[in-house]
């Protein structure tokens, strides 16, 4: 099946039937390798590692008694993993715990990590988290490009404008002007990114306006971010490269992707727009 073919087939744009028992036939998996084959790029050279965070923020069942519990979530999900899992889909299989009754915490997270790693193909991190440990909000560290002067002409990705000349440098740069449109919906998915490298400099307003060039681009955000990182790594062939990408929570999820060439994970901070 093609990457049009699945993302059609999936529960984004379809009339919903909400259930509120626990099903984990709800969850919706995408593969990944489609967007890297647009791209000419193999599982087996992909230039980049990292994982994909999601924090929830609507997890709630009930104990064995019938009083409900709720909670914060967080997923680290593998961006090796066959494929991703489609975020309606996510969150109405999140919804199907609402009613069901769990006799300790401990089931919840195992039934989740479970069900989501069958879904993805690898091994998910689950974690569950009291509200009184809720985690402030922060900001991502850089320099930010936003106020630079900037004539705008592209309004979908163009690598063109992307280049990078000069001695060795290594930085870290941040924008909160990324935005892209749902593939199936066309409703806006915002979020703020944060780049570093090492290598020749990048030319700071050529990066601005590429990052601004997704501003009518329809792909999931796991898709947006990988695009980012391997246009950046094939025009301005840094030494080393990370992109993070907080995203907007939508549905009661955030989502927020890190490809790396280098072995890492980043902080799972909270912006003020999550």
């Amino acid at each position: 099946m093609s990457e049009h073919d699945q993302v059609k087939a999936s529960p984004l744009g379809q009339d919903t039937i909400y259930v509120n028992e626990y099903d984990a036939s709800l969850l919706y998996p995408i593969r990944r390798d489609l967007n890297w084959e647009v791209k000419g790029v193999k599982r087996s050279s992909l230039p980049f590692r990292g994982l994909d965070i999601w924090n929830a923020y609507e997890v709630s069942w009930l104990d064995a008694g019938g009083k409900p519990v709720v909670r914060l979530a967080e997923f680290r999900i593998p961006a090796s993993s066959p494929c991703i899992i489609e975020s309606k889909s996510f969150k109405l299989y999140l919804n199907s715990f609402n009613l069901s009754r769990f006799a300790q915490e401990s089931e919840v997270r195992e039934r989740m990590q479970a069900d989501l790693s069958a879904a993805a193909g690898a091994p998910v991190q689950v974690k569950l988290i009291p509200l009184t440990q809720a985690v402030e909000v922060s900001q991502l560290k850089g320099r930010c490009l936003d106020d630079l002067p900037l004539q705008v002409e592209h309004y979908s990705p163009a690598p063109e404008l992307l280049n990078a000349s000069g001695p060795v440098t290594e930085e870290t740069l941040v924008s909160h002007l990324l935005k892209s449109n749902c593939p199936v919906t066309g409703q806006p998915d915002w979020a703020s990114v944060q780049i570093r490298y090492k290598g020749a400099q990048i030319d700071h307003k050529g990066l601005l306006a590429y990052l601004i060039s997704y501003r009518e681009h329809g792909d999931f955000h796991e898709q947006c971010v990988e695009n980012i990182f391997m246009d950046i790594w094939q025009r301005c062939r840094p030494q080393k490269l990370s992109v993070y990408a907080r995203y907007v929570r939508r549905g009661g999820l955030d989502i927020n992707p890190y490809r790396s060439s280098i072995n890492d994970e980043p902080q799972n901070l909270r912006l003020s727009r999550q």
